[in-house]
């Protein structure tokens, strides 16, 4: 069991720096194709297109093969995207290879982030503790490693293609060694007796929602929340950036933290509170204007939106015969609010400006705390998980 949680660890530790990694050159991407910020996010549609694509089918992957596999699949779709992208991009200047390179590396971080939620979902049923927003912090760490080494590739001068086949070729020789450690799958019979859609189950699409709700909350901080304290507060753009730092910190912090407050409270309680301070601290973000309360409110805001979205996988994964097909559902509906946030909150910010259109996210959180009741652990023929005792 130690091996396959480390294993996991690893998944997201990787999956979060090839994502930092990609993001790190998106300014070279926009200079060395020449491109508008308009025709820059068209291309960076690519990548959110074939996420999208590819996560309905996640689950049916899972269950024809398993969830090493299919992150074995994922990691070798995103390096080959990630070089292809640096191909066509800074070797061949076409536009239309880049985007076929981030819609390949869409496709895998897609399959490949339901995978390891499922396989992470697993472990955590088997050690019959909350761990699942520990492996979500990892890939918070992940994305700060990626990040780093991004900003000394650039400050270096490092050609993007030579930064990115290096780093992905490591990260496929560790990716496919550690699920190695992946546990081996169990046969759930039951499952064919029970094979109606996942999208028809009233409990897994309010987890959705859910998951959407707090999706939204850590979306909207890391497309908007430098730029609302720029353009709300006057501040330097350095300051700016800052503030998201300290969201990312906060967040990640949340996510190492919950588990004690999950195992000991249950999940609803914890998101009920984590869903009134994630509210809370935007509200402080946008109405505080002393220095200190934006700052307090930013550290809420990071704490109270860690945990929806892994305690999300974890609930729809309970019963372990449904859950590759579960999370499929629920990671697909989650990251519409990934796809549809940033543009929907563009528009209202031109409107009513970048700071006062954050109040929408804070209002979110309302039916956010209805939705949570779904997140509940059930017991079902196929053996789901309940509650820790001491939660009950």
């Amino acid at each position: 069991m130690r091996a396959a949680r480390n294993a996991v660890v690893v998944a997201f530790v990787l999956n979060g720096f090839l994502f930092a990694t990609l993001v790190s050159r998106i300014p070279d991407l926009r200079s060395t194709l020449e491109l508008s910020n308009t025709a820059l996010g068209l291309l960076l549609l690519a990548s959110a297109g074939g996420s999208v694509i590819s996560l309905p089918s996640s689950g049916w992957l899972i269950q024809r093969t398993s969830a090493a596999g299919v992150v074995r699949l994922g990691v070798v779709l995103c390096a080959a995207g990630l070089v292809v992208t640096a191909l066509g991009a800074a070797v061949l200047s076409v536009v239309a290879i880049a985007a076929l390179g981030l819609f390949a590396y869409g496709v895998g971080t897609g399959v490949w982030d339901v995978a390891m939620n499922v396989e992470g979902a697993e472990v955590e049923r088997r050690l019959e503790r909350s761990i699942m927003p520990r492996f979500h912090a990892a890939w918070s760490f992940g994305s700060i490693a990626g990040a780093g080494l991004g900003i000394v590739s650039t400050a270096a001068a490092v050609p993007m293609l030579a930064h990115f086949t290096v780093l992905v070729g490591l990260s496929v020789v560790l990716g496919l060694r550690e699920t190695g450690a992946f546990l081996e799958p169990s046969e759930h019979p039951q499952a064919e007796q029970r094979a109606g859609s996942a999208w028809l189950e009233p409990r897994t699409i309010a987890i959705g929602v859910m998951v959407l709700t707090f999706a939204v909350v850590e979306g909207s901080a890391n497309d908007w929340l430098s730029l609302a304290l720029i353009d709300g507060y006057g501040v330097e753009q350095w300051v700016g950036v800052a503030g998201f730092g300290v969201f990312v910190c906060a967040m990640t912090a949340g996510r190492l933290l919950g588990p004690v407050l999950l195992d000991r409270f249950g999940r609803a309680p914890v998101l009920w509170v984590t869903a009134a301070v994630a509210a809370a601290g935007i509200l402080l973000v946008v109405l505080g204007e002393h220095d200190v309360l934006v700052v307090l409110g930013i550290v809420m805001w990071g704490l109270g939106g860690s945990l929806g979205f892994p305690v999300g996988m974890s609930a729809a994964a309970d019963d372990p015969a449904r859950a590759a097909a579960r999370v499929s559902v629920v990671s697909t509906i989650g990251y519409g609010a990934f796809l549809a946030g940033p543009p929907l909150l563009g528009m209202l910010g031109d409107r009513v400006g970048t700071l006062d259109s954050l109040l929408v996210v804070a209002v979110l959180m309302a039916p956010a705390a209805v939705a949570v009741l779904a997140t509940r652990p059930v017991r079902e023929s196929g053996g789901g998980r309940a509650e820790p005792p001491s939660a009950t």
